[in-house]
């Protein structure tokens, strides 16, 4: 069965109502799918045994859901209980005439939901099928797909996408038209961007063993 298109507009509740800097608040869909796209690694927060837990790990998407993968020992990862994902990148620093005005220049989005620990084998290898190709388009049909042993031993969840909240902070700082204008220091910003670099062979391969293109053709691009 079709699903409808998601809307453009990301539904705001109490938990993802911009309440500070509201100026740097989006609720636009294409925001939340972009900030998504640019990384593949979030961080997982959970409260266990009455206390929380925030963890990194790998991700991926489709429209609607949210894949997160772990071990089947972690305990981040039962699923079936109110979790909170974030995923940031930094942009730069935004550094002003006086301290109180220094700032990030950054992209973030939190999505709130209970988080489902996917069970049919079926979604389960496609989860992690997105998951891989999320972080290295064409590794999946590149490398050995996981085998039964280790799919048990793998536990992935899932976690909608529909509330979900978006921050964003471009540009200069803002004391340029204030009092401290007039003390002669320098303000602006200094970006912050990373790149990949050249594919490193394992030590133990044979050394006449091609780079595959869908990992050569990454060096010298930039991440996020």
């Amino acid at each position: 069965m079709t699903q409808p298109p998601h809307p453009s507009v990301l539904p705001q509740t109490e938990l993802t109502r911009h309440r500070r800097l509201r100026e740097q608040g989006s609720r636009r869909r294409a925001d939340l799918d972009a900030i998504l796209d640019a990384g593949f690694i979030c961080h997982l927060g959970v409260i266990v045994e009455g206390r929380p837990l925030v963890v990194p790990t790998v991700y991926g998407r489709d429209e609607r859901v949210l894949y997160l993968h772990g071990s089947v020992a972690s305990r981040s990862m039962a699923g079936g209980a109110p979790v909170c994902v974030t995923v940031t990148h930094v942009d730069g620093l935004v550094l002003a005439r006086s301290v109180f005005e220094h700032g990030v220049n950054y992209r973030s989005a939190v999505i709130h939901g209970t988080a489902r620990k996917v069970t049919d084998p079926d979604e389960k290898l496609a989860g992690l099928r997105r998951l891989t190709e999320h972080a290295t388009p064409g590794q999946w049909s590149y490398a050995r797909q996981p085998n039964r042993k280790e799919l048990a031993a793998t536990t992935l969840l899932a976690l909608s996408l529909e509330e979900s909240s978006v921050k964003i902070r471009t540009g200069a700082p803002d004391d340029g038209d204030g009092p401290d204008a007039e003390l002669g220091i320098w303000a602006g910003t200094l970006p912050l961007t990373a790149t990949w670099g050249a594919p490193e062979p394992d030590p133990l391969l044979p050394p006449d063993t091609p780079v595959p293109a869908h990992l050569a053709r990454r060096e010298g691009t930039r991440h996020g």
